[in-house]
């Protein structure tokens, strides 16, 4: 298994494969949101929808511990207060703005705009390792991306669209994802990485579950086979996207694994186009698409050389 997560052509197809993934998540939560009957400005609807979604896939991920091999689930004192920052950061408080960001953008802004960590994680990892630090590609990469970023809202009009619960909460979502991905590789060093996916994202579910849950309002969710059925995939795309990625992280280089999420807003723009009504693709989202996937190569890319070395 352990060469499974290091060898270069399954590194590879594992970290596309989880990027498809998350890709997927943007059209499929926009259409939950339709299908559901959850108002665009109804928080405690999404946060209570992204609580019970992260508890199911943190529950399907611990169960598939336990049948393999129960030790894994078992945590120390220290390592479960790790687990739960990890659930507070990487899960409930980025998806409180992912959620509720989403409501308010178009699928294939939200693609685009969801990218921003990727560079965010390239500004922090600048402070905390010094073997990390900017160089001149990586500070074009992030003007590249960050301009991707700005031109996926500026709409036919060539005006700014910016709103501080749409775009701005996205933006947030962005950089909490970044945040916790320095966490999960330095923190959660020593915990098997299927309990790291599965503690955290049980914990951080049940956090959103305990802060929406008494205030949710009759009828704010509406259920439907379809619902359930979006509502399932959502659970099992997390449970598996984030295990097989923290099985990445544990055997890889966190900046080399990033390159490959350029696929994230590529694929999600692409199949919010497809999957969501009234969402087409323009000449805005081709060039945004386009300067964001080049921002992430270029600020990840290493030479030849520097790959031998490493």
């Amino acid at each position: 298994m352990k060469g499974l997560f290091q060898h270069k052509w399954s590194v590879v197809l594992i970290a596309v494969f989880c990027s498809l993934l998350w890709g997927s998540a943007f059209p499929v939560l926009k259409v939950s949101y339709e299908e559901l009957q959850m108002a665009s400005d109804d928080v405690i609807a999404k946060i209570v929808f992204a609580g019970a979604r992260f508890f199911l896939a943190g529950l399907i991920v611990l169960l598939f511990i336990v049948a393999k091999n129960w030790k894994r689930i078992l945590v120390t004192k220290r390592q479960l207060f790790t687990l739960i920052i990890l659930g507070v950061v990487q899960t409930s408080l980025q998806y409180f703005f992912f959620y509720n960001g989403l409501a308010n953008v178009s699928g294939m802004q939200g693609a685009i705009l969801s990218s921003a960590g990727t560079f965010f994680t390239v500004i922090l990892a600048h402070f905390y390792y010094k073997s990390d630090r900017m160089n001149w590609k990586k500070t074009l990469g992030l003007i590249a991306g960050f301009t991707g970023i700005v031109v996926a809202n500026w709409g036919q009009e060539f005006k700014i669209s910016f709103q501080w619960d749409g775009e701005g909460y996205m933006i947030l979502s962005g950089l909490t994802a970044a945040v916790a991905t320095i966490l999960a590789k330095e923190l959660a060093a020593g915990i098997h990485p299927f309990a790291i996916t599965g503690w955290q994202l049980s914990l951080g579910g049940v956090i959103l579950l305990i802060i929406g849950l008494p205030f949710l309002e009759e009828g704010a969710i509406t259920f439907t086979p379809l619902g359930w059925g979006l509502f399932i995939y959502s659970a099992l795309l997390s449970s598996i996207a984030f295990t097989l990625w923290y099985s990445l992280l544990k055997f890889n280089n966190a900046g080399e694994l990033s390159m490959y999420k350029f696929i994230v807003p590529v694929s999600g723009v692409v199949m919010s186009a497809i999957f969501i009504p009234g969402e087409k693709l323009n000449i805005f989202i081709y060039v945004a698409i386009a300067l964001v996937a080049i921002g992430i190569i270029i600020v990840n890319y290493h030479g030849k050389r520097q790959r031998d070395v490493a």
